[in-house]
């Protein structure tokens, strides 16, 4: 008789992201996306600093982040390319929603390749509900790749109670950071609750970063 494989999941639902690109990330000019984000909300797309500790600051101390799924899966078929993972490799894939004064502000997605979380960075397996954001920006030595720009669309198949009165697109943000020479992918998108009034302001250990990275 034939063994019978076990699903570990069994009996979990199924988890679906609540947005996903719409078309190929996008540097500045946005030509090909066939429309432009919100006049106000460009800063926050194209901010170089930690989006975290801006959303610390507008929220006035009032944020939180709430982790919907973090597992080691294998990233779609872009993330892989841009990361240069092999078609099996597997990253811990992560997925929050950040929440400001009780509301979701941005949905962020993190690709952390395996190679990359070893030695001094393995302690990036067990983040839990602290920001990712805040970590990086607080190593030595992080670099951050070119900001791209993507519209993305509401999956109707995520069926989270926090987000059912979402919009059917989002703009959102992504970006490879390297630390210690190994990539990191993280994309932010902005959710309907939040509204975009001044620009973010960086930290001074921000502005040190920007000046290493240019």
């Amino acid at each position: 008789m034939a063994a019978v494989a076990l699903d570990p999941f069994a009996g979990f639902p199924l988890y679906h992201s609540p947005f996903l690109p719409a078309a190929k990330w996008q540097g500045q000019p946005l030509a090909s996306l066939h429309a432009s984000p919100p006049a106000d909300l460009l800063p926050w797309l194209l901010h170089p600093g930690s989006l975290t500790a801006a959303l610390k600051q507008l929220s006035r101390g009032d944020f939180a982040v709430r982790v919907l799924q973090q597992s080691w899966r294998q990233p779609s078929l872009e993330e892989r390319r841009i990361l240069g993972l092999r078609d099996r490799q597997r990253a811990l894939i992560r997925e929050v929603l950040l929440l400001g004064r009780g509301r979701p502000w941005v949905y962020a997605r993190s690709v952390l390749p395996m190679r990359s979380l070893q030695g001094k960075l393995r302690y990036l397996r067990n983040l839990d509900s602290r920001p990712l954001g805040e970590l990086l920006f607080s190593e030595a030595g992080i670099r951050r790749g070119a900001i791209t720009l993507n519209r993305l669309h509401r999956n109707p198949r995520c069926d989270l109670a926090l987000l059912h009165n979402e919009s059917a697109s989002a703009w959102g943000r992504r970006s490879i950071f390297w630390l210690c020479d190994k990539p990191l992918l993280v994309a932010e998108t902005f959710l309907s609750a939040f509204t975009a009034s001044d620009a973010p302001l960086p930290r001074p250990q921000e502005l040190t970063t920007r000046e290493n990275n240019t």
